[in-house]
């Protein structure tokens, strides 16, 4: 029987899988319906059972969940033609996340004394300043980092994935190396002096 975590985990792997088709050859010049239907009918399949589970299922049991920013941009990803979401929150919601990977997947696989995923836990700081981030974006409008702030913190409180650890809500190494990628292929070259 599935799990309510498995559903959601699932739903996640089958945006990724739905969203990665677009990068097929000639599916970026696909009108709108047919890229929706392509979309969709991904989406859809991926979820069937194929022999005791389905193919999301077993892409996620090699990847493991994905964080709510990651199930977000993808979201933004799939209804891009339905809803506008503005370049500058999205760019600097993932140099967010490519600074935050910076930062924490060196620390927390032990390249310093700190160990940036134990405050994940609930650390009460580290709370608030995720509040803090969360309200500065809102007020300069950067309403997509408010937004998966937020998401994020409401899915830990009420225990949506498994994991009780904050950081799995925020950040994932797929979310973050294409926020680096997205970062560093964004940056201007200036020419020398």
């Amino acid at each position: 029987m599935l799990q309510f975590t498995d559903v959601t985990g699932l739903i996640g792997i089958a945006s990724a899988l739905a969203v990665t088709t677009l990068q097929l050859p000639g599916a970026r010049r696909l009108a709108t319906v047919p890229r929706a239907v392509l979309l969709a009918a991904v989406f859809v399949l991926v979820l069937v059972p194929f022999g005791a589970m389905p193919l999301a299922a077993y892409v996620r049991g090699a990847t493991g969940d994905l964080s709510i920013t990651a199930v977000v941009l993808l979201w933004i990803a799939m209804l891009r033609p339905l809803i506008a979401c503005a370049a500058k929150p999205r760019r600097v919601l993932l140099m967010l996340v490519a600074s935050a990977a910076v930062i924490f997947y060196p620390l927390a696989l032990g390249a310093g004394m700190a160990d940036p995923y134990r405050i994940g836990y609930g650390e009460p700081l580290f709370v608030l300043a995720l509040l803090m981030i969360a309200l500065i974006a809102w007020f300069r409008r950067f309403n997509l980092v408010a937004l998966c702030i937020a998401l994020a913190m409401c899915a830990w409180v009420i225990g949506w994935y498994e994991s009780g650890n904050l950081w799995d809500y925020l950040i994932d190494p797929f979310v973050s190396i294409y926020a680096l990628w997205k970062t560093v292929a964004g940056l201007k070259v200036r020419p020398g002096p």
